[in-house]
């Protein structure tokens, strides 16, 4: 029984290991304008505006954000205030780096450990565990977020949620800058 059981979960992680493989990877934007940097990007004000669609489609939320970001040479600190439709309001902090080649990381009190990044063209690749707080209780869920810089003030967001490999849902954002 305890044989099968590893062999199942080996299958298992293989399997996701060759789905996470099989989507695109930042690189296939490099050739893509303009090119985003995102110290130029999330600096002073940006707005967004937003919704999160559950896996059957339907939308159940809608929010807008407002954030304050600035940089100190490779350190960047963005500050989200969101305002959900029912009133709420909720508030992030990113404290980001910016390392070698396009890569990023990042920490916010709602993240678990490290987030990750990588900017290629006009595209950045974004990849964080969330805690979630959902009817009093709380999720960890995994976010993978791709941007895409339309032009010097819009960028489109597409975050898939998903929670042991399962998706959940999508939020979808269009940040703007004044």
């Amino acid at each position: 029984m305890n044989r099968r059981r590893t062999m199942l979960l080996a299958a298992l992680g293989g399997a996701a290991w060759l789905a996470g493989c099989a989507g695109p990877q930042p690189q296939d934007y490099a050739r893509e304008q303009p090119v985003l940097e995102l110290d130029r990007y999330f600096n002073g004000r940006v707005l967004a505006h937003g919704i999160f669609q559950k896996r059957d489609g339907q939308v159940a939320r809608r929010f807008t954000v407002v954030m304050d970001c600035h940089w100190e040479g490779n350190q960047g600190v963005l500050d989200e205030h969101f305002t959900y439709s029912d009133g709420s309001t909720q508030r992030r902090v990113w404290r980001l780096v910016k390392h070698a080649d396009g890569r990023y990381t990042g920490r916010a009190d709602d993240v678990v450990g490290e987030a990750t990044g990588q900017t290629a063209g006009n595209a950045f690749r974004w990849n964080y565990t969330l805690r979630l707080p959902v009817d009093g209780s709380v999720y960890e869920v995994q976010f993978d977020d791709w941007m895409f810089l339309m032009d010097d003030r819009v960028m489109l967001n597409r975050a898939t949620m998903s929670k042991f490999g399962v998706r959940l849902g999508e939020v979808l954002l269009s940040f703007s800058k004044p």
